[in-house]
């Protein structure tokens, strides 16, 4: 992983080896529903993809493949471990609608008693310090953190689908089997299980794709959209995001996002 990041070797575990290795990830492994768009159309059986670390680093390192939250997230922190961080599997709950259960993997690296916040979908290039104030201050990818009327942090960012969006912060320190039991949830419904999504860092602008349209930030002003036509969107896939031909041509089309089920 360490090579398919451009590192030489894990950096040190302190705030510049962090950034360096968080931001080497935001600019190779993108956060997207490619390879669960083929798991669910195609009826393959088993744990989500992405839910297991190793599987995870595998179709990367194979395919160019990421994941979506919770497994991009759970990923990032078994990375981190393993070189050497303090790194605890957080979440949150991105604010579609008010009173919606946490829905959102991050992660969260403890350095020298301070907490840091770096998160696999967001992908905002450096670590943020978890209070209220802190703020990436980049025109593209920024993101800041506030505090809401009831004392959580709140992450504000800009999504395609809404600029900006927020993230509630709900706990700094999950299990791995939490993550999966959140994961294995959005199997039954979940806004990434219907058209593509997708998120990488090129440079000093943000592509992908969201809700059937191509999408760029480049920090000069609103998001850019463009149409997803089947060529447009296997480019996005193969020559931006770096993910290879084999799953770019096994992506099942776009279907319409259905509402979500009424919750009990």
């Amino acid at each position: 992983m360490l090579t398919g990041l451009g590192l030489p070797a894990a950096p040190e575990p302190d705030l510049a080896g962090l950034r360096t290795l968080y931001s080497a990830w935001c600019q190779r492994v993108p956060f997207d529903n490619v390879r669960k768009l083929i798991w669910l159309r195609e009826g393959i059986a088993g744990p989500l993809p992405g839910d297991d670390a190793d599987d995870y680093f595998e179709a990367w390192l194979t395919h160019g493949t990421g994941g979506t939250c919770w497994a991009g997230n759970g990923a990032l922190q078994s990375l981190l471990v393993a070189t050497g961080f303090q790194a605890r599997r957080g979440y949150g709950t991105m604010m579609a609608a008010p009173d919606i259960p946490p829905n959102h993997g991050t992660v969260v690296v403890a350095i020298e008693g301070d907490d840091y916040l770096v998160d696999a979908s967001v992908l905002f290039g450096e670590p943020l310090p978890l209070c209220a104030g802190a703020r990436v201050a980049h025109p593209a990818r920024g993101v800041s953190l506030r505090n809401d009327d009831d004392g959580k942090l709140r992450l504000a960012w800009r999504a395609f689908h809404a600029d900006p969006f927020d993230c509630r912060i709900e706990s700094t320190d999950a299990s791995a089997e939490v993550f999966s039991r959140f994961h294995e949830v959005t199997r039954a419904w979940s806004p990434f299980n219907f058209s593509l999504s997708a998120r990488l860092n090129v440079g000093d602008e943000v592509v992908g794709a969201s809700f059937g349209q191509l999408a760029k930030l480049d920090g000069e002003g609103p998001i850019q959209f463009a149409e997803a036509s089947t060529s447009k969107r296997k480019h996005l896939l193969t020559d931006q995001l770096g993910i290879s031909e084999e799953m770019a041509d096994r992506l099942p089309v776009d279907l319409e996002t259905p509402s979500p089920p009424k919750r009990r």
